[in-house]
């Protein structure tokens, strides 16, 4: 017997609890720590940089990059597999280093297993995708990719910007089967206005294989920026039904 389905809680409560067939959930939280004035960078833990999303031209092992001071520690690391179905795999560092087993064609969320103190970076090749900044213990990343067989839906945007600090926000999504991102939702932010939030009066849907990359264009002041988002993902063709 399944596990019950409370109707008289919200549908975003149910799907948390694991008790709507077919769903999932995933929020998205990113920062970087400081964007030059006048640049365009994605908003992760590597500044004034767009995502290397070139990087994945196949899927490939992974490889850490730490100092020595971390040995001991495992990294988790999750994304997807050739097929882009979630993968995660958790490695130990050792000699400052640790390889996947697993291949990956996209990075999307890691951490390490202590806080970390120094930068932790998992690279494709010699490309880095992925950094767990010093004393964060987990990547700080506002991109993602929709798995195999799964349609997101946005619901819910949310930027802020350091003191003074003021740039144009722009979600780009890049539709599986494309060569290139398109903005897909468009936004000002500065810290003297406070905290930008949209939430979608209808979900938007996003297509599996499709990949997210939340950027901005800094203006006059540079610092640190933040984004956000979450994400229902339903299981394509699949009603959603209690269990």
């Amino acid at each position: 017997m399944g596990i019950a389905y409370y109707p008289t809680e919200s549908l975003e409560l149910n799907i948390a609890r694991g008790l709507v067939k077919g769903t999932t959930y995933i929020h998205k939280f990113g920062a970087v720590p400081s964007m030059s004035t006048n640049t365009t960078g994605t908003i992760w833990d590597v500044g004034d940089t767009l995502y290397p999303w070139s990087a994945f031209a196949s899927a490939s092992t992974l490889t850490i990059a730490a100092n020595a001071t971390e040995n001991g520690k495992t990294v988790t690391i999750y994304g997807l597999d050739a097929d882009y179905n979630t993968i995660d795999e958790t490695v130990t560092i050792s000699g400052g280093a640790a390889t996947t087993i697993k291949s990956f064609i996209r990075v999307y969320r890691a951490f390490c297993s202590a806080t970390n103190t120094n930068n932790i970076d998992i690279k494709v090749n010699s490309t880095t995708v992925a950094r767990i900044t010093a004393g964060l213990a987990q990547t700080l990343m506002s991109v993602y990719t929709v798995p195999a067989n799964y349609t997101a839906y946005l619901k819910q945007g949310t930027m802020s910007a350091q003191a003074a600090a003021d740039a144009t926000g722009n979600m780009f999504v890049r539709y599986f089967g494309q060569t290139s991102f398109r903005v897909g939702h468009s936004f000002e932010v500065a810290g003297a206005g406070g905290q930008y939030t949209y939430n979608f009066s209808t979900p938007i849907p996003i297509p599996e294989k499709s990949d997210i990359d939340v950027r901005i264009t800094t203006r006059s002041n540079n610092g640190r920026y933040t984004a956000a988002f979450d994400l229902i993902l339903i299981k394509t063709g699949l009603a959603v039904e209690p269990l």
